[in-house]
């Protein structure tokens, strides 16, 4: 699944993040839990450089819980420092503020011995849409500043938040990178809502999840669906469609299973955590 999508303010906004780095201290970069590397702009990376940076694992609340544990460490130990939190519910904010202020020590010792009282840290936070950067800044500043929304592309213009006196931070608009190369990571991606549904076939996308299931969570099918297995021949994924659409009792006007309705089904169980928490990066491929 190669997916080409750069719509104009994707590009704007490259350019303003690239033009407004210089005026923060430190940069966030936000991602999805559940993809802690997929989720990742490396565009990202070439635009904000040698900033200083923390790493925020937002939606910890739907990842299982012992994969983002071993992510933190894995990017510790690559000298880029995380926390997860769940900004919806407002989980784990003080360890964002905690973690700045480390990484920014040596900085705010320099100005003390210069004479120079630090002032509040200048923050921007960047990541790709959908990630929950809007809910992540309501949160920090105690009310709706921030549009938020279930779908990519709500955030279009930037935007200073003040965070009490320690904090004061820059939205972005999220940045998706050209074009997915990587089919994985384009599945990822798309199963968690980052890529606009109409971008895609939901029939592939239920399949996939299936799939990841099967390899990842295969006791999660079995308490779902009362399936072990999803099988590779055409045969048998109609057999599968059709037991999941039995026993979802999910039919069209002629008495047949709808196929459509079965795929969105399977694709909204996975995404409104009726199949569990789920982490579908693993340090192991990584």
């Amino acid at each position: 699944m190669t997916i080409q999508w750069f719509p104009g303010h994707m590009a704007k906004a490259r350019r303003e993040v690239t033009e407004q780095l210089k005026l923060v201290d430190i940069v966030f970069e936000l991602v999805d839990a559940r993809l802690p590397l997929s989720s990742r702009n490396p565009m990202i990376d070439e635009v904000i450089q040698h900033k200083p940076r923390l790493l925020i694992l937002n939606k910890a609340d739907l990842a299982d819980s012992s994969e983002t544990t071993r992510w933190i460490q894995y990017f510790k130990n690559e000298g880029t420092p995380a926390v997860a939190i769940n900004s919806f519910q407002g989980q784990g904010l003080q360890a964002v503020t905690k973690a700045a202020k480390e990484i920014l020590e040596p900085r705010i010792e320099r100005m003390r011995k210069r004479g120079i009282r630090p002032g509040a840290i200048r923050a921007m936070i960047v990541g790709i849409p959908n990630v929950g950067k809007s809910t992540l800044i309501n949160r920090l500043a105690k009310k709706n500043v921030a549009k938020t929304g279930n779908k990519p592309g709500v955030t279009k213009a930037q935007q200073w938040i003040k965070y009490g006196k320690e904090l004061e931070l820059l939205d972005t608009p999220g940045i998706l990178w050209p074009k997915f190369e990587d089919k994985e990571a384009g599945y990822k991606l798309a199963i968690t809502g980052a890529i606009k549904d109409t971008l895609l076939n939901m029939e592939d996308l239920a399949l996939y999840g299936l799939r990841f299931l099967e390899q990842k969570y295969p006791n999660r099918l079995m308490e779902r669906y009362g399936i072990s297995t999803v099988g590779t021949e055409q045969d048998e994924i109609i057999k599968l469609f059709d037991h999941i659409g039995a026993r979802r009792n999910v039919y069209t006007t002629g008495g047949e299973v709808d196929y459509d309705k079965v795929s969105e089904f399977i694709v909204q169980d996975i995404r409104n955590e009726l199949l569990g928490k789920l982490t579908f990066d693993s340090v192991e491929d990584k």
